[in-house]
């Protein structure tokens, strides 16, 4: 799926969505706000322009209960090899802890 949106846009999108999980379990910004001890100005602030700190953003996912969604959109992806080669110098049970620098030419 390719994703055609600013950065500003997903923004307000996730912000759109968070505020409709809020009004589906009929809380108010301000219940929301106090049980995820963020200020209610964050609150109103996230919801209007999507400008939110990633500490308070988790706060809110995990008192709206989605926390584990978020997670899970951070997995990461399984790569596909994408050649012969590739498949046989894959070594089972290695996992990458970092990305390899770009070779120079």
């Amino acid at each position: 799926m390719i994703l055609l949106k600013s950065p500003t846009e997903l923004l307000i999108d996730m912000a759109s969505r968070l505020k409709k999980q809020r009004l589906s379990m009929n809380m108010t910004q301000a219940q929301l706000a106090e049980r995820a001890n963020v200020s209610l100005s964050v609150l109103r602030k996230f919801e209007q322009s999507g400008k939110i700190s990633l500490e308070s953003f988790v706060k809110l996912t995990f008192v709206l209960g989605l926390s584990e969604r978020m997670l899970k959109a951070f997995q990461p992806q399984e790569q596909k090899p994408s050649s012969l080669e590739e498949i046989i110098n894959e070594q089972p049970g290695r996992s990458r802890k970092r990305a390899s620098n770009p070779r120079k030419k």
